[in-house]
């Protein structure tokens, strides 16, 4: 495992000079490359752990780190404006990584994303604003950013991205009428997004969530067989 960073120190970009934490083959040698991205007050070492319970080490994983261990300091329900710059910065974090993957000719269909609580919030919003067909996206008790009444009218189409959308309920953080929201919303730019529901679980990632995500990502492996760009 090892780190780097993509942009220079800026009191508008916090994220941007911050270290990716690396681990698997290259991108250019694996089937697939996953973008891990983690909660309030953890780390990307963290959920590189999440990485090693899936099992599953064909796959090139990148976990970014956030300033402080936070993507942003209020809610995700809060006004969009209560969270800047570090939600802009946040998002243009996980821009710099793609990017650099499709100037690397990894294809968007052999991308995934991985995201737990901020980082499932991350990874809904971020899809949402950068829609194109990716290899696949969890997102594990998250929605989509922003006080409710957001207006969700997101240009552009995910060309059947498999969303797998995982929600405890009731959630101290994560009301799941968030939840159901963001499904609607990336299934009408045209995700094949599948939710599922976990009653009175506490703020964690469950077994059932490993085991989906572990299946969905050995999908996208079989899709792309090795050394195939």
């Amino acid at each position: 495992m090892n780190a780097r960073n993509n942009r220079p120190t800026s009191p508008d970009d916090p994220h941007g000079a911050q270290p990716i934490s690396i681990t698997g083959p290259t991108p250019e040698s694996a089937p697939a490359t996953l973008i891990l991205l983690h909660g309030r007050g953890d780390s990307a070492d963290g959920i590189l752990s999440l990485y090693e319970n899936i099992g599953l080490d064909r796959i090139a994983a990148l976990a970014p780190q956030a300033a402080g261990n936070t993507w942003y300091p209020q809610s995700f329900l809060a006004p969009l404006e209560a969270n800047q710059p570090y939600l802009d910065s946040a998002l243009q974090k996980i821009e710099s990584i793609v990017s650099d993957l499709l100037s690397r000719n990894i294809r968007s269909e052999r991308i995934a994303f991985l995201g737990f609580s901020q980082g499932a919030c991350l990874t809904t919003e971020y899809l949402a604003r950068h829609p194109r067909r990716y290899g696949a996206a969890m997102a594990l008790t998250g929605g989509l950013i922003g006080p409710p009444g957001t207006a969700r009218n997101y240009p552009g189409l995910l060309f059947n991205t498999p969303i797998f959308l995982g929600a405890n309920d009731p959630d101290p953080h994560v009301p799941f009428e968030r939840v159901r929201e963001t499904e609607t919303v990336l299934a009408r730019m045209g995700a094949k997004v599948q939710l599922r529901r976990y009653p009175g679980l506490p703020h964690t990632i469950n077994e059932d969530e490993i085991n989906i995500c572990r299946d969905i990502l050995r999908d996208l492996i079989s899709q792309h067989s090795k050394g195939e760009k």
